[in-house]
């Protein structure tokens, strides 16, 4: 009988297991332990307990985002043994995993099973033998992968070849034989010097010197300094070729002759209409290299509104829009093509660090704004379009993703809704009227916690990305009519020229980079501290301005007025309430803002601590 009811309750066990959210979360936990259990010794996993939470109890070398599971970086702890990829797989949103300067050995494991990898990094291990050619096929998300300083011998995986978003490749320091294949990414990060490879190194790869190519004696080209014997056959096979493409590069200049035309216009007009506006101390002058910049109190920014009417050009919006058309990721807004842009008036809305942005409404009364992104020009076709494929598949509350773009190897359009109340740092600064008027303690929260939740999506979505936003400041955020924040530029970082990223991008500005030479998620955290001392003070930033000068250093301000006791000097008037609770919950967020901006990276609080104490504010 007793038997019985034990059957009877059994699915009434099942039924309040499958609910329980106490349950839930233990699966990853309980993956992670078993994935402690395959190394030898573990004692350096000490903080991986039972009972307690890999997120929340912060298991050493554990990243989580929303209390998702969504890297793993175990580097310099002498472990050894086994890799149990199967436990692996139980963390759906594992994209980074990092084994670096430890004693793995034996073959590769079989991390091409985890098919949404972005990050890979096996660096200074023992593992040896060849890899499969096809190992990597699986691994089309993948971004960056480190296998330096180990054993692998054999030919180099063709599989690599194919990855159309791997920006950063490691393989030195190996035992790699046989030609190097015909990569065709636009890599960050090159190397393979100090193993045994020959044979001609591709042309595609010649940018990155001899010190990636060093130590393989059977390898030859003008990077190394050594003739290849084929040379001259090679350039003479190719020279067919080469007229081919002279013929096709003549037809092509042939067929955007008309549309370069437009756009001299087009600049022209641009730059008078720049050079005349004056808004509150925005102005727009010539640098010593003939460059157009944003100068004195509040910047000309992408999608940031100037006062008064903006003049509309008689020219249409084509840019330079040559060969081929818009390619759409994004249709809910409809379908629309370049002639459609054509025939659309423009208006300048600003010339920003990535490039210049223009409105353009279409004859079916859609705006759109168009950005031509001149700092990405030396990125790949194939690069490009995976990337804009992502963001076109983006949807999220507070991300305000591309509709379309078009790509020309000198030229780069994303276009995107238009927004008409314009950027946080206008309504803020720029407007005294009514939409500044709006921005009273709740919309200000509400606002927060918009940026907050919008920037935890991209850490997630580009889990693997140093910098999943990179270009985080108040004129990057655009107001929906209901004041709902929408993040833009963001995840640039991959794309941009090198040579360009510290003029392009707000990261490069903050103490990470002017400091310590790096950047990486922790910036992002800085940059939303930032904008959250700036809502809360009502002050412009100088951190926005490259040179510092101008507006108010508010990190600083702040801190200082923390450590003396004043925080309630530092809000707003605008908001400033007589009411002691409200006024308390404004220095919690303003104490939140101070602790996403302290200038060591190690003492500033990661997203997801951020994030929770954001959530906790109320109104």
């Amino acid at each position: 009988m007793a038997a019985g009811r034990s059957f009877l309750l059994l699915p009434l066990f099942l039924l309040t297991l499958s609910f329980s959210p106490a349950c839930l979360p233990n699966s990853e936990d309980d993956a992670l332990l078993q994935l402690k259990r395959s190394f030898a010794p573990s004692s350096s996993l000490s903080s991986w307990i039972p009972n307690s939470s890999a997120c929340s109890a912060r298991w050493l070398g554990v990243y989580c985002t929303n209390n998702l599971v969504v890297g793993l970086h175990l580097s310099n702890m002498a472990l050894s043994g086994t890799i149990d990829v199967d436990a692996l797989l139980r963390l759906p949103g594992l994209r980074s995993i990092g084994f670096v300067n430890n004693s793995f050995s034996g073959p590769i494991p079989q991390f091409n099973k985890l098919t949404a990898l972005k990050a890979l990094f096996l660096t200074t291990n023992q593992f040896s033998g060849p890899i499969p050619p096809d190992f990597f096929a699986s691994l089309a998300a993948i971004k960056k992968i480190g296998l330096s300083g180990n054993n692998f011998s054999g030919d180099i995986p063709n599989s690599l070849a194919r990855l159309p978003l791997l920006v950063e490749l490691r393989l030195d320091d190996n035992g790699f034989s046989g030609a190097i294949p015909s990569f065709t990414q636009h890599f960050r990060s090159f190397n393979v010097s100090n193993n045994r490879l020959e044979g001609p190194i591709p042309d595609e790869l010649a940018s990155f010197g001899g010190t990636s190519f060093s130590g393989n004696p059977g390898l030859c080209g003008k990077v190394v300094g050594k003739e290849c014997e084929e040379e001259a056959r090679q350039q003479g096979a190719t020279s067919g070729e080469k007229r081919t493409g002279l013929v096709r590069a003549v037809i092509t200049v042939i067929m955007v002759s008309i549309v370069v035309m437009l756009i001299i216009v087009l600049i022209k007009t641009a730059r008078r209409q720049e050079g005349n506006r004056n808004m509150g101390g925005i102005g727009v002058r010539k640098d010593g290299g003939g460059e157009e910049v944003v100068q004195v109190h509040v910047p000309s920014s992408n999608h940031s509104r100037t006062s008064g009417s903006t003049k509309k050009g008689s020219n249409s919006v084509s840019k330079r829009n040559a060969v081929g058309d818009l390619v759409m990721v994004n249709e809910e807004k409809g379908v629309f093509g370049l002639p459609d842009l054509m025939k659309a008036a423009a208006e300048v809305l600003g010339n920003g660090g990535m490039g210049s942005a223009y409105k353009a409404t279409m004859s079916n009364g859609l705006s759109v704004v168009v950005k031509r992104m001149r700092e990405i020009n030396k990125i790949s076709r194939d690069s490009f379009d995976a990337e804009m494929r992502q963001f076109g598949r983006i949807r999220h509350p507070n991300i305000l993703a591309p509709l379309s773009y078009h790509y020309r190897k000198e030229e780069k359009l994303i276009v995107s809704q238009y927004i008409p109340k314009g950027s946080l740092l206008y309504v803020l600064h720029g407007d005294r009227g009514t939409c500044h008027g709006d921005l009273h303690w709740p919309t200000r929260l509400k606002i927060v916690k918009g940026i907050a939740r919008g920037l935890s999506f991209l850490h997630s979505e580009f889990g693997s990305h140093d910098l999943p936003h990179g270009n985080l400041k108040s004129s990057n955020v655009l107001l929906s009519d209901a004041y709902e924040p929408l993040l833009t530029d963001f995840a640039f970082h991959p794309l941009i020229n090198p040579s360009s990223a510290p003029q392009a991008l707000f990261s490069y500005k903050t103490p990470d980079y002017i400091q310590y030479q790096q950047v990486s998620r922790k910036t992002d955290v800085y940059c939303l501290g930032t904008i959250i001392l700036e809502i809360m003070t009502g002050k412009f930033p100088s951190q926005y301005h490259s040179n510092g000068k101008g507006g108010t250093d508010v990190v600083q301000w702040v801190l200082t007025a923390i450590a003396e006791g004043r925080e309630a000097e530092l809000i707003d008037p605008d908001i400033k309430t007589n009411d002691t609770e409200s006024l308390s919950h404004m220095l919690q967020l303003l104490q939140i803002g101070a602790s996403c901006t302290e200038s060591n990276p190690q003492q500033r609080l990661n997203l997801g601590e951020a994030i929770r104490r954001i959530e906790e504010v109320q109104v």
